[in-house]
């Protein structure tokens, strides 16, 4: 099937949802891409930010291939070879900058994607300050009713029932412009409007507050603190076009939520996984350890598998059937998150991500109609001189085999597989700095 039959059929088969641009990709290996029609090109996309190893990396395609050939799903009514290995990877990088001594399990849901991990933190958040208000009840001395009250999702009430039962928090704080999914919970924590309006109703209990705006978050704390459950963060917000919070805010974060008994939640699903260098995880570039931390994209490095992980203690708010996915943490995804786990370690994939990552945006400072460059590791974006369209020049990038993407109507953003080098840089500036001549 040629590509025109390709673009036929999916424009009468698949929804519109995504304004696709004119390339069938069929086959890949590292940084490069081919099309349908031969053509390479290099892949500053990767997946939006999944292809961590690079396109059919071997030990990846290796260990999918050895899955698949015995077996690929069962129910999660069962243990999954390899599963609980994956969970202590992921729970040992979680603590790489803690005192060995410090260190305590996190405990890890498996889910398909980042939106469902931020959907099962929202969940873990919820019913974690409705047992604390349980057991603050208890411990009071309330009766059956007066906990029963303590239960209800309602923030800053006071149980009528029972004086000494305050009503669980439920309020969840988030940061203007982040984004955290498409699904409506997911959707309603996406504090940008304009990605919300067309779909309300959305589910309520969620606030936002600036990022990096301490004062505004101490104010939000003092007026509606014993309504908070949980704040979430992107330590580096990736959509809005790579902005970093400040290590004083997300330290203003961590204070805030231990005084007042909520969790803070960092949403890695982009900056995780070594994106940022140097460490596994954004946070640990802050010097903040939060209590929940959602993982995607680059965990399985471009097989779809999600994670919500947690500190042990507040981990165990779940029961069984509080929260369950029918193929999260398949045998195929714990084969893939395995392999490219421990691919990443191996191929000092942090290390990398550093000194390419400082590489490109010194290149990209240089460049012509460049007038800020923005990032950590290989997690990049720069802005674009006024009248210059981010749009066009991904277009334009096509033509010269770039696939690159835009965040804005002026911002580039670019998330390369970390297997990215300073010649594979090289090329990318020399090709931009001719488009925006």
């Amino acid at each position: 099937m040629g590509f025109i039959e390709e673009q036929q059929l999916e424009s009468a088969y698949v929804m519109g949802t995504y304004a696709r641009k004119p390339v069938e990709l069929v086959r890949g290996r590292g940084m490069r891409v081919e099309d349908a029609e031969g053509r390479t090109y290099l892949d500053f996309v990767s997946g939006v930010g999944a292809v961590s190893l690079g396109h059919c990396h071997p030990a990846l395609v290796s260990a999918i291939e050895e899955q698949a050939s015995t077996l690929v799903h069962v129910s999660n009514y069962y243990y999954i070879e390899h599963r609980g290995e994956v969970a202590h990877l992921v729970s040992d990088l979680l603590n790489e900058c803690v005192d060995e001594g410090e260190r305590t399990p996190w405990q890890s849901f498996f889910a398909n994607s980042g939106a469902e991990a931020n959907e099962c933190a929202f969940k873990l958040a919820r019913l974690h300050a409705k047992k604390r208000a349980m057991a603050a009840a208890e411990a009071a001395g309330a009766d059956e009713d007066g906990v029963r009250a303590a239960a209800a999702a309602a923030p800053r009430l006071i149980v009528t029932l029972d004086a000494s039962a305050a009503a669980a928090p439920r309020l969840i704080v988030t940061l203007d412009a982040s984004f955290h999914g498409r699904t409506l919970a997911t959707l309603a924590a996406t504090a940008q409007p304009a990605k919300q309006e067309a779909f309300q109703p959305l589910p309520d209990g969620f606030v936002r507050t600036p990022i990096n705006d301490i004062k505004a978050l101490e104010s939000l704390f003092a007026s509606q603190g014993d309504g908070i459950c949980a704040v979430m963060v992107e330590c580096v917000q990736g959509e809005s076009g790579v902005h970093p919070c400040t290590a004083e805010f997300l330290a203003a974060v961590r204070r805030l939520t231990a005084e007042c008994g909520a969790l803070f939640m960092c949403d890695e699903i982009q900056c995780g996984m070594y994106r940022c260098g140097t460490h596994p995880f954004g946070f640990q570039h802050f010097g903040v350890t939060p209590d929940v931390v959602t993982i995607a994209k680059g965990i399985a490095s471009g097989f779809p598998m999600g994670m919500c992980a947690a500190r042990a203690q507040v981990a165990a708010s779940f029961d069984p059937g509080d929260h369950g996915s029918t193929f999260g943490g398949s045998c195929l995804a714990v084969a893939a998150a395995e392999a490219t786990v421990r691919a990443l370690a191996a191929e000092d994939a942090a290390g990398n991500a550093e000194r390419t990552g400082a590489y490109l945006r010194e290149k990209l400072t240089a460049l012509p109609q460049v007038e800020e460059v923005r990032g950590l590791g290989l997690m990049v974006a720069c802005d674009l001189a006024e009248g210059v369209s981010a749009p066009d020049v991904v277009l334009a990038g096509l033509d010269e085999g770039l696939l690159l993407n835009f965040t804005g109507p002026r911002t580039l953003r670019f998330l390369p597989p970390l297997v990215c080098s300073k010649e594979d840089v090289d090329v990318l500036v020399q090709k931009l700095a001719a488009l925006l001549s």
